[in-house]
């Protein structure tokens, strides 16, 4: 009986814990390319990370696709429309590979990203398309601005390793990571590159 009492008290003070702080992670990269539009992410981190309910997009509009860079945590279905008069397709040889099919103005194909890593978006039909999608374990990432600065919010108090992706980085530079510390005051740090 008394184990019985214990183990509930554990489990009471376990449930009534307050949850690790979590504050923002930010600062700035410099990339001998430019620091426009990189991808910086939180390679590994605790607990599981369920998909936005919201589809994001990646629209095909004035032969493009928009956003050129899209990244998306494990399990995200994306919804691939077409906003230009002529017809378009959607595939991608990387990962598990996967062709959409073709389809006219106004029409919309989704797919469910199943594991992480780069997904190069191609249209057959017009070969000088291409974007990429970058899947993520965790969905502590953000995109940097015109002058590399980025802000992943609500990171949890913890030692993290962070890399950055950009489409131009060479491949020493895309495998190259960061020790940062996140604290209940949150982080700054330089990525140079």
């Amino acid at each position: 009986m008394n184990r019985i009492i214990m183990g509930l008290g554990i489990i009471a003070t376990l449930l009534l814990a307050p949850a690790a702080q979590a504050a923002n992670l930010e600062g700035n990269v410099t990339a001998a390319k430019g620091n426009a539009g990189l991808i910086v992410f939180v390679t590994k981190a605790p607990g599981t990370f369920a998909p936005p309910a919201a589809h994001p997009h990646v629209d095909q509009v004035r032969m493009k696709f928009t956003p050129r860079v899209l990244p998306v945590v494990v399990g995200t279905s994306v919804d691939f429309i077409n906003s230009d008069s002529v017809n378009h397709n959607v595939f991608s040889p990387d990962n598990e590979g996967y062709n959409l099919g073709t389809w006219a103005k106004g029409d919309k194909r989704s797919y469910t990203f199943k594991r992480e890593g780069v997904y190069t978006q191609l249209c057959s039909l017009h070969p000088e398309m291409e974007a990429f999608i970058l899947v993520l374990g965790n969905s502590y990432f953000a995109t940097t601005g015109a002058d590399g600065h980025f802000s992943i919010a609500n990171v949890p108090a913890g030692h993290y390793q962070l890399q950055v992706w950009g489409e131009k980085l060479k491949g020493p530079e895309k495998k190259k990571t960061f020790p940062v510390d996140v604290t209940a005051d949150g982080a700054k740090t330089t990525l140079a590159l």
